[in-house]
């Protein structure tokens, strides 16, 4: 834990009401802790999926305006910021590399089709200090290049089919019972999707769960925590991968008896195409995590990140559930229901290359210092002092899972200037393409700030941080994940609505009755 007095006040997310307790910092409770976190991941086989239909409707094409980082002095600002080990550079030489990049790019203008939806889709949710933050939305490709886009309304999740155009398909799928999209797998006869389902236990909360359909009706429906395990999920912030013959979940646990009653950690857990629960993964691992990570691999354990608050910092985990021996790729100031590099809704991207590297983005407010918290009897402790008020736009790269990345590079650096919802996504291939929101004359406090949104930015890198296009200010929103095409396009789904970071948010989320589907193509 960061700083063990600030977890009475502060909660992981307002609307939930839930007050996440620190772990103890006990010897005996650490050890029983760590019994759980090198638990290490076992490979399993299980079946594949087939084939399935379609048919068009509600269909608009646009094409968003797109506007150069330079048309103000504050995007200017941002725009001449070359990554680094620090966000210190000079604007002479950052004007270079922007120049160069103009004339090797793109002009990294998404295009983008509207769907109508058949609920409303309540697009804001309240995260730390009632920041606002945006409903997640999943977008995933099958083998046959078909898509499915998961969302949540009052009657459930809803899952659209769309073409690889980004048409609807076909009828929605609706999920009843379902309250967060989790993560989300198309397959070509359906889909998979992790999700809070009803449960029975002492604090009266939802349990993980993953649901299969198949041609169109529901083949299983796995809990992943329960009575059996002590564990209820009343907030996934998870993710969902698959690697062809099983799923990975990633999520957040609550304790609800055992060594961790009332504590918050995060579980992993593995299940076969047919729903059976399979051995591997942990069921103890980051304290409070406040950002999830996985990557599937083709065998063996999935690569995960997480930011745990006790040992304050984003950290790989390969097989082990709390990774005390694990890589360090950032650290961080965090507290029970923030995380100084928090990802972009509590969940993170994990971009593989080729060659078998990783790279990650997030929003990061670095470390002016960060030492051992000598009040944690446990020895996991780490007191992080932050080196800047807003968050600045990291990316770190690790030669291998197993391996400590150098020092995060940075992509912004302007000290008014918050920046949100970062993402990174393969784009080709070999470059990366990063995006976040700014937000200028940001007030900051208790590590979440508003201020006057500015826009969403696209910046594509290589794999050794270099530049590769100027700073793009666009008007497509990115706020869930982002699937990759068979042709390396990108796509995803945003509310058509402008953002606001100027206020917290205050009652219920508004709504929107579309849905945007953006495509970029390298």
């Amino acid at each position: 834990m960061t700083n063990a007095r600030r977890t009475t006040t502060h909660r992981r997310r307002a609307r939930r009401r839930i007050a996440r307790k620190p772990l103890a910092g006990s010897l005996a409770v650490a050890a029983l802790l760590g019994g759980a976190w090198y638990a290490t991941a076992a490979s399993n086989s299980g079946d594949g999926a087939d084939n399935g239909g379609s048919t068009a409707a509600n269909v608009t094409t646009t094409t968003p305006a797109v506007t150069s980082a330079s048309t103000s002095a504050e995007a200017a600002t941002r725009s001449s910021t070359t990554p680094s080990a620090s966000p210190k550079t000079t604007p002479e030489a950052a004007s270079k590399t922007s120049t160069a990049a103009k004339a090797t790019t793109g002009t990294l203008s998404p295009i983008s089709t509207t769907i109508a939806l058949t609920a409303k889709f309540p697009y804001l949710t309240a995260g730390y200090n009632n920041a606002r933050q945006w409903t997640r939305t999943t977008t995933s490709v099958a083998p046959n290049g078909t898509l499915r886009v998961a969302w949540p309304a009052a009657d459930g999740v809803h899952v659209t089919p769309l073409s690889a155009a980004g048409v609807r398909s076909g009828a929605d799928t609706v999920v009843k019972g379902a309250k967060e999209v989790g993560g989300l797998v198309a397959h070509n006869d359906g889909f998979a999707l992790l999700t809070r389902v009803a449960d029975t236990n002492k604090w009266k909360e939802t349990a993980a769960a993953i649901i299969r359909y198949t041609n169109g009706k529901q083949t299983f429906r796995t809990k992943l925590t329960g009575t059996a395990s002590n564990d209820t999920s009343p907030g996934l912030d998870g993710q969902l991968t698959w690697n062809g013959t099983k799923y990975g979940a990633y999520f957040v646990v609550h304790g609800a008896g055992g060594f961790a009653d009332g504590h918050f950690g995060d579980k992993l857990a593995y299940v076969s195409a047919k729903g059976a629960k399979l051995s591997g993964g942990w069921s103890w691992g980051c304290s409070h995590n406040e950002g999830i990570a996985l990557h599937a691999e083709t065998s063996g354990a999935f690569t995960s990140l997480c930011f745990d608050d006790w040992r304050s910092g984003l950290f790989v985990s390969t097989g082990i559930g709390a990774p005390d021996v694990a890589p360090v790729v950032q650290r961080e100031q965090c507290w029970a229901g923030y995380c100084g590099g928090t990802f972009p809704g509590r969940t993170g991207d994990l971009v593989k290359s080729a060659s078998g590297r990783y790279a990650t983005a997030f929003a990061s407010r670095g470390a002016a210092s960060a030492k051992k918290n000598t009040a944690d009897s446990s020895g996991r402790g780490w007191t992080v002092t932050p080196k800047t008020s807003t968050h600045q736009v990291a990316v770190a790269f690790m030669a291998n899972r197993n391996s400590a990345p150098g020092k995060a590079l940075y992509l912004t650096s302007a000290a008014g200037t918050e920046n949100v919802n970062v993402h990174v996504a393969p784009y080709g291939k070999d470059r990366l393409l990063v995006s976040w929101e700014s937000l200028k004359n940001a007030k900051c406090a208790a590590g979440t700030c508003t201020g006057t949104f500015t826009g969403t930015h696209l910046r594509l890198i290589d794999w050794n941080g270099k530049f590769q296009s100027a700073d793009k200010i666009v008007s497509a929103r990115i706020s869930g994940d982002i699937a990759v095409l068979k042709d390396s396009t990108l796509t995803w789904a945003y509310a058509p609505v402008t953002p606001t970071y100027a206020t917290a948010l205050s009652g219920a989320s508004p709504t929107v009755t579309s849905l945007r589907i953006a495509r970029l193509t390298p």
